[in-house]
């Protein structure tokens, strides 16, 4: 029991910092400075149902991904810790490497995509489900999972009264903050593929 209670919390933390949620928050607030409570509010519901979707797909069909394109675990996880470490480097520089535009259509593109669920963190939830073969931590991951897009949707919906207690600086600290996690984290999966690339190699150069 403590080892599943020790990977849920383990996956929710790390899927809660890969979506970047204050990054979000900041670009969320940004493009919705003259909106209503309401429709802000309205439009944070779109946005999670959107992020809950994709997560949930690339999570469960990960390994069909990995099979069509003959792509290897470890190949993926190495490419997929670089774009997360170029997500982090925005986050950190306050620098969003998309267009935030004016239009009121913006639920999917581009605040669920790719704003919280970027190539970086498609990579990270497809190495994720390509990981976990046993069921009790699929159904632990997919938990998690949805309770991450579940705080990342609260915050949204609390948006307007963080921005009040935190201003836009604070907001932007935390973003910065963020960026360090997620770095460290993109750090750790280019070096687990990276050795597991080498481990493979030499087992398999073993008579």
């Amino acid at each position: 029991m403590q080892g599943a209670s020790t990977f849920f919390v383990g996956v929710w933390i790390k899927l809660f910092f890969l979506f970047a949620p204050f990054f979000a928050l900041s670009v969320f607030l940004s493009m919705t400075g003259s909106w209503t409570e309401a429709r802000r509010r309205w439009l944070a519901l779109q946005v999670v149902c959107a992020v809950g979707v994709i997560c949930l797909a690339l999570f469960f069909f990960g390994r069909s991904v990995f099979a069509l394109f003959g792509i290897t675990l470890d190949a993926f996880r190495t490419g997929a810790g670089g774009l997360l470490f170029l997500a982090a480097a925005g986050m950190v520089s306050g620098k969003p490497t998309w267009e935030t535009g004016s239009g009121e259509d913006i639920a999917v593109v581009p605040l669920a995509l790719p704003m919280i669920v970027g190539p970086a963190t498609i990579g990270a939830l497809l190495v994720l489900g390509a990981e976990i073969s046993d069921v009790q931590q699929r159904v632990l991951g997919c938990l998690a999972l949805l309770l991450a897009v579940a705080c990342v949707g609260i915050l949204l919906l609390l948006g307007s009264f963080i921005e009040r207690g935190l201003g836009r600086r604070g907001i932007t600290i935390l973003s910065k903050v963020t960026g360090v996690i997620v770095a460290a984290i993109a750090a750790q999966m280019i070096l687990s593929g990276v050795q597991h690339f080498f481990a493979a190699g030499v087992a398999g150069g073993t008579p």
